[in-house]
């Protein structure tokens, strides 16, 4: 074990100081993900067409970042955590948009 103190914390970045969010900070996201489910909700609603699944998806992917920006703290991390965050969720969108480009390219009905 050394005992050279690394007052950066670059040796092990993974023991480095938790940061804590307020309740009112809590609160403002929970505010947020009810207003975006209500707007999911409304949006189904409304005959959009072919852009009902789109409008949804965006909704949903607009949640999910910030459930992973706040409850899953990677809003406070390190650039590598961000990162690797980053790289899976634009994995997922291009999941999404290859789902939707078939799902919009059939000809629903006409077989």
């Amino acid at each position: 074990m050394s005992q050279y103190h690394d007052p950066a914390n670059v040796t092990n970045p993974e023991h480095a100081e938790h940061h804590i969010i307020s309740p009112a900070t809590y609160i403002a996201v929970f505010v947020t993900l009810l207003i975006f489910t209500g707007i999911t909700v409304g949006a189904a609603y409304i005959d959009l067409g072919i852009l009902n699944p789109i409008v949804a998806l965006a909704i949903a992917c607009f949640k999910a970042v910030i459930v992973i920006l706040f409850f899953m703290h990677v809003k406070y991390q390190s650039r590598l955590v961000k990162l690797t965050v980053a790289a899976g969720f634009f994995t997922f969108l291009i999941l999404i948009t290859m789902t939707l480009t078939d799902y919009m390219s059939r000809a629903w009905g006409l077989w």
